[in-house]
């Protein structure tokens, strides 16, 4: 790792550090004794303990095979979809009006429309983390394609170049920063709606489902342990989402991604 990539790291990590000795110093040291919130050892033995017999390995596959289900399925249909918007003013007149209104909706007012046609299992489940990827992925596509500056277009008008030549090498190429920005909302969106579904809809296992029984057992230790992985794998997946976002704009020469 470069020096600077290092030094980047150490300041990241600094507050969560901080917070960390801070949760340790608390129980060592007496400041508190209170039952809604237990010492850091605690919480590492229950994740040793629900390791051991699997249970935390199981809800987390669970809950990562339906996060990535349902944003693979909304991410795809919201490039689908943005593109179109974006090239087609047509398309934009008839389906646009459309699209705009049903994403005032709220996600959590579709719940029970989705318990209804889809019934409480996983297939309801990844039909809301499909509809939380579909708006960000599709709104930032189609504000991307659309904001594709015009003298570019010319450009490569000039230089005869076909319309799957100007879509795949101009306007696409133009929008990725917009479209990841999308891609990133969409991780977000899709992963704490993989959380409110799997507590909603408590079918089946999930983190979600750890953190429900948690409360309703007073097992504030899982209850922690819970919190901690939802963290850690939305700190992982906005990871992934930025090195893939630098190596696909390499061509750039530089870009915004921070990792």
């Amino acid at each position: 790792m470069k020096p600077s990539r290092l030094r980047t790291w150490l300041r990241g990590a600094t507050l969560p550090a901080l917070l960390l000795a801070t949760w340790w110093a608390a129980f060592r040291f007496g400041w508190t004794d209170t039952q809604l919130f237990v010492p850091i050892g605690t919480v590492w033995d229950t994740a040793v303990k629900l390791t051991a017999n699997g249970y935390l390995w199981d809800s987390l596959q669970a809950s990562l095979g339906r996060f990535l289900a349902g944003f693979v399925i909304g991410a795809a249909a919201g490039l689908v979809v943005g593109t179109a918007l974006g090239l087609s003013r047509l398309f934009e007149k008839i389906v646009g009006p459309s699209i705009h209104t049903i994403k005032q909706v709220s996600l959590l007012a579709w719940i029970p429309l989705i318990s209804v046609w889809f019934g409480l299992g996983d297939p309801a489940k990844i039909a809301f983390l499909s509809l939380a990827a579909f708006f960000p992925v599709m709104l930032n596509t189609f504000e991307g394609i659309r904001s594709v500056p015009r003298e570019l277009v010319e450009v490569a008008r000039a230089f005869a170049f076909s319309r799957t030549q100007l879509l795949r090498h101009v306007v696409l190429r133009a929008a990725l920063p917009s479209i990841f920005t999308g891609i990133y909302l969409g991780l977000l969106y899709a992963w704490l709606a993989t959380l409110g579904a799997e507590y909603l809809l408590t079918s089946g296992k999930g983190i979600g489902n750890l953190l429900t029984d948690g409360r309703e057992h007073f097992w504030m230790d899982q209850v922690l342990l819970g919190v901690l992985i939802v963290g850690v794998v939305g700190f992982v997946l906005n990871l992934i989402a930025a090195r893939l976002e630098a190596h696909s704009l390499t061509w750039r020469g530089n870009s915004t991604a921070q990792y």
